[in-house]
C-alpha cells in the first residue's frame, strides 16, 4: 500500500501494555509526512508488520522519542534495526542507566528542556516519578495545528504535571490498574507495592481525575492497561458523560488515528482499539 500521508498531526498507539509500549506519530512538515516513535518496546518483526500496514519500513522513521528505559518501552533488537539518520531522544538522567545496560549504541540525543523535533514541532518534556529515574511526560507542540500530552508510567500526578499539560488538543494518559482488581491479585506484595506506591502506575481513578485536571480539548487516549488488574470496560467508565473522545488502546491491536488538529469542537465519544465502537453517555 502507498506510505500514509497526513494533512495534520496523528498519533498511532502501536502497542501498549506491559509486554510492550510503541506509538507512532506523523506529521507534515515542508510538505513531507515525517514519522516518530515514542517509545520502542515491541519486537522487530512485529514492528516490520506494522509499519508495513501503513505502507512505512524502518527508513521512514525520523527518530524515537524514549520516555523511560524500561524493558516494555525499548527493545533493544528495535533499536539496532533503526536507521543510522533516526536518534533517539531521551532525558538526560537516563544516560548512564542506557550506557551501562547498553542500550545506547544509536545515536543519542540527550534532553533536558525543551527541543524542537523538526521545524514547526516543538518538544517540552517534563521528568514525573517512577521507580529510581523518573519518566519523560511529553508535551508536543505543533504550529498551525494543536498539541499533543503523552504520559506514561507515572507513579502519581503532581500539580506541576498537570500545569505542564493543561489544555493540550489531545491527551495521551495511563490507566494501568483497578485498584480492587490489583489488591485482590496473586501478585507478590512488592510487586503491588511497587505500582501502587506513587512511584509505579496510575489506576483508573487517578487517571480520570487527572484528565479533568488537565482538561483536554478533543480526545483522550486511555494506555499502559494491565491485562491482569484492569479491563477496558472499567477504564473507560470513569470517564463516561466527559466531552471528549476516549481511546482505550490494547496491547494487541493499534488503535486508529487520532488527528491533533486543534479547534475542534469537543464530542462525546468512545473509540476502542478493537474496531471503532462510539456510544452517547
Amino acid at each position: 500500500m502507498p506510505p500514509v500521508r497526513v494533512d495534520a498531526p496523528t498519533l498511532r498507539v502501536l502497542a501498549s501494555g506491559s509486554s510492550g509500549n510503541c506509538s507512532l506519530l506523523s506529521v507534515p512538515v515542508a510538505g513531507h509526512t515525517c514519522h516518530w516513535l515514542i517509545d520502542a518496546g515491541v519486537g522487530v518483526r512485529r514492528m516490520k508488520a506494522l509499519l508495513a500496514e501503513l505502507g512505512l519500513t524502518f527508513d521512514d522513521l525520523g527518530g524515537v522519542l524514549l520516555t523511560h528505559l524500561d524493558h516494555d518501552h525499548i527493545s533493544p533488537p528495535m533499536i539496532n534495526a533503526l536507521p543510522e539518520h533516526a536518534p533517539l531522544y531521551l532525558h538526560k538522567r537516563h544516560l548512564r542507566r542506557g550506557d551501562r545496560e547498553g542500550l545506547l549504541y544509536h545515536r543519542t540525543e540527550p534532553f533536558t528542556d525543551a527541543f524542537a523535533l523538526a521545524p514547526g514541532v516543538t518538544v517540552a518534556p517534563l521528568l514525573a516519578a517512577h521507580d529510581d529515574l523518573g519518566s519523560s511526560t511529553l508535551r508536543l507542540s505543533f504550529d498551525d495545528f494543536g498539541s499533543l500530552g503523552f504520559a506514561t508510567d507515572l507513579g502519581h500526578v503532581p500539580d506541576a504535571l498537570v500545569e505542564h499539560l493543561r489544555g493540550v488538543d489531545v491527551l495521551a494518559i495511563e490507566s494501568n490498574h483497578c485498584p480492587h482488581m490489583q489488591e485482590r491479585s496473586p501478585r507478590p506484595f512488592y510487586l503491588k507495592r511497587r505500582i501502587m506506591g506513587g512511584a509505579g502506575h496510575l489506576n483508573n481513578q487517578q487517571c480520570a481525575r487527572a484528565v479533568r485536571d488537565i482538561g483536554p480539548r478533543d480526545h483522550v487516549l486511555l494506555l499502559h492497561l494491565s491485562q491482569e488488574c484492569n479491563t477496558p470496560e472499567l477504564a473507560a467508565s470513569e470517564h463516561a458523560g466527559a466531552a471528549y473522545a476516549l481511546t482505550v488502546t490494547s496491547q494487541d491491536e493499534p488503535s486508529p488515528p487520532v488527528t491533533i488538529a486543534g479547534g475542534s469542537p469537543p464530542t462525546i465519544r468512545v473509540r476502542h482499539a478493537r474496531g471503532v465502537q462510539w456510544s452517547m453517555f
